[in-house]
């Protein structure tokens, strides 16, 4: 399938869809890889990572760059050689990216009961004002509060940052699609707008730092 969906949030700012319905043949004979990146494609053992990850490389090709244009900093964090800031995700069936003027985070999952298992984990706060007797909204914040928090964590990129301790999301409605969560890391205090929406039954997130 070709391009889901583009957000064109503002003037610089782009969020890319893709829903990754072809074979791995179909994407690899539409792209091309730098050498560090063929060995890593070669190297995933999951026929669904592969697929994503090339798909990645699809969207790239649609915003206007190549994968000769995109690199790895020390902590796996992605680059643009232009200077523009970027952040990729995917799961399952979709993939999506983020290309920004400013520092950006992007997270795709899956709405999933398994969520509820792991909520401890990630949660602390947040349970003031989720409802735990309507499962299927649960569900859903939890999902978007994952995905911000992933989101956050891959603008920072610092080791040591925990999801449960060191990050907190406000008080949000699911029908406003907006959120505001807090870092509080090594004396450190910084605020981020969450923005999401829902599609096909994932929850789409993104993040960006303010007051940089």
């Amino acid at each position: 399938m070709p391009l889901f969906k583009t957000i064109q949030f503002s003037s610089t700012t782009q969020i890319l869809v893709w829903k990754i319905s072809e074979s791995y043949e179909e994407l690899y004979d539409a792209i091309i890889l730098n050498d560090k990146n063929s060995i890593r494609l070669a190297g995933m053992k999951s026929q669904l990572h592969q697929r994503a990850f090339l798909s990645v490389r699809k969207l790239l090709n649609i915003a206007g760059y190549t994968d000769f244009d995109l690199y790895y900093d020390e902590f796996g964090k992605p680059h643009l050689t232009d200077g523009k800031f970027i952040s990729i995700t995917h799961s399952h069936d979709f993939s999506a990216i983020i290309i920004s003027d400013e520092t950006v985070g992007i997270d795709i999952e899956l709405q999933r009961d398994k969520i509820i298992k792991i909520a401890d984990k990630f949660c602390d706060t947040e349970y003031q004002f989720l409802n735990l007797e309507n499962k299927e909204k649960f569900i859903r914040k939890l999902t978007v509060i994952w995905g911000a928090k992933e989101a956050i964590f891959k603008i920072r990129n610092e080791k040591g940052i925990s999801f449960k301790d060191h990050i907190i999301v406000n008080l949000f409605d699911l029908n406003n699609e907006e959120a505001i969560a807090e870092l509080h890391f090594n004396n450190l205090v910084k605020d981020f707008k969450i923005y999401f929406e829902e599609i096909e039954g994932f929850t789409l997130v993104y993040a960006f730092q303010e007051g940089i």
